[in-house]
């Protein structure tokens, strides 16, 4: 599957410009609603896994497809964990956060990825809590919904992604649960 489409002279010389990207757009997810569209991709998915990064975008995208998650957020540094878990082409939005602008434009072209720039993060209880709230003020979940958040330990280091967590949309269990 494509990430992206680009109309170059439909959209920008052609005397229908709005309707030639509403048309791409409508052929887009008139593709992802078909019916075989899952099976094509699960049938070319790739289950080799090399690293402890594929490993964990894997089981955030079975997590998310087998109970009600309502996103997978992805810390990244680089961009390689979102772009790793859009790869797996989950059923679910993947949110990235990240303090790196560059690393966000290049995402916003990534298939599934929202984008939210963060500050400097540096322990994993606070990027949950960041995550939560992302989540909430875009409206993609409540305080009552859950979200798989992924990130790598030591943070802000590139290629570290070994942390995966199941976790509320609301603080204060966040911070109950770490309590315990």
């Amino acid at each position: 599957g494509a990430d992206a489409v680009m109309l170059s002279a439909e959209s920008a010389a052609g005397n229908y410009p709005v309707e030639a990207v509403r048309t791409m757009h409508n052929v887009a997810l008139s593709v992802e609603g078909d019916a075989t569209y899952r099976q094509v991709i699960n049938a070319f998915r790739t289950y080799e896994r090399t690293s402890v990064a594929d490993a964990i975008v894997s089981a955030a995208r079975e997590i998310a497809e087998s109970t009600d998650i309502k996103a997978i957020c992805c810390f990244t540094e680089s961009g390689t964990t979102a772009i790793k878990v859009a790869r797996e082409r989950p059923q679910v939005p993947i949110l990235a956060l990240s303090p790196s602008v560059h690393t966000l434009r290049r995402l916003c072209l990534v298939w599934g990825v929202s984008c939210v720039a963060t500050g400097t993060i540096d322990r994993f209880k606070s990027a949950v809590v960041s995550a939560a709230r992302a989540i909430r003020d875009l409206g993609m979940g409540t305080t009552e919904d859950q979200i798989v958040v992924t990130a790598g330990v030591p943070f802000n280091v590139p290629g570290t992604t070994n942390i995966l967590r199941v976790a509320p949309c609301d603080e204060r269990l966040i911070y109950r649960a770490e309590a315990e």
